[in-house]
């Protein structure tokens, strides 16, 4: 048997029509997975055809703002109603707004705190509850270095990110003896949307690389192989546990 296995398996990913959500997205398809994309604005339909074609799996797509409450509580329910059910959900889906502390706006608290945590918790209720009827499940969040470093002029990403951490480890305190296994990844430094600001800053990129002991920026891809592990088998006792997926990082 393959502890890795996750043919006949249903993913939800969030945030998944590019950088690391669409990697996710591959890495379970290529794992047997078949996968619903979720993207903000758009459906990411060509991104669902490509991996279907790809790995021969049912792959479909699905659109909700998560910024708007209520459409962020049809994503669970949707995406339950197209497949019949739901064994894996990636909370993927985050926002990030830059500003000196002193100079933050309410605004930009409000929307990343809303996407980045209220949002995470709100879907991670939803399908825990049918994951519970059912007595399995995994839950996969996406937390990041900033759930233990404070960052600079991101206040409001690192507190979110920090409370995804402890949200993790909160709702598997609850659901781990019932068979819904919630875990966390926390990226590192990866060439995505979210952090071109950084890596086009050619002072903060070089003193960033300088500190990644293997001596690169990280690819989507890099996050494939922890999100496969953590809704496979082979994470079965696996709980509450915040995957730091870094170039070693965190280890300097």
């Amino acid at each position: 048997m393959n502890p890795f296995d996750l043919t006949g398996r249903v993913a939800l990913v969030t945030g998944a029509s590019r950088g690391i959500g669409a990697a996710m997205a591959r890495g379970l398809a290529a794992a047997g997975a078949d996968v619903i994309l979720h993207a903000s604005r758009t459906e990411p339909a060509e991104v669902a055809a490509a991996i279907a074609s790809e790995h021969r799996v049912k792959a479909s797509c699905l659109a909700a703002d998560l910024e708007k409450r209520e459409e962020a509580d049809t994503v669970v329910p949707r995406a339950i109603a197209a497949a019949g059910r739901l064994d894996i959900l990636v909370n993927n889906a985050g926002v990030i707004r830059r500003a000196n502390a002193a100079d933050y706006s309410d605004e930009d608290w409000d929307a990343v705190l809303e996407v980045d945590l209220t949002g995470v918790f709100r879907l991670c209720r939803a399908a825990g509850r049918h994951m519970l009827e059912r007595g399995r499940g995994k839950i996969v969040n996406v937390a990041s270095l900033l759930s233990f470093q404070g960052g600079i002029r991101v206040p409001a990403y690192a507190a979110a990110k920090a409370g995804v951490a402890q949200l993790t480890k909160a709702l598997a305190n609850e659901w781990a003896g019932k068979g819904v296994n919630v875990n966390a990844i926390a990226p590192g430094y990866v060439r995505t949307d979210n952090t071109r600001a950084l890596v086009e800053d050619q002072v903060r990129s070089t003193q960033i690389l300088e500190r990644i002991p293997a001596g690169r920026w990280g690819e989507p891809q890099d996050l494939a192989g922890a999100v496969v592990f953590l809704a496979s088998p082979a994470a079965d006792y696996v709980h509450g546990h915040v995957l730091v997926v870094d170039g070693g990082w965190m280890g300097r």
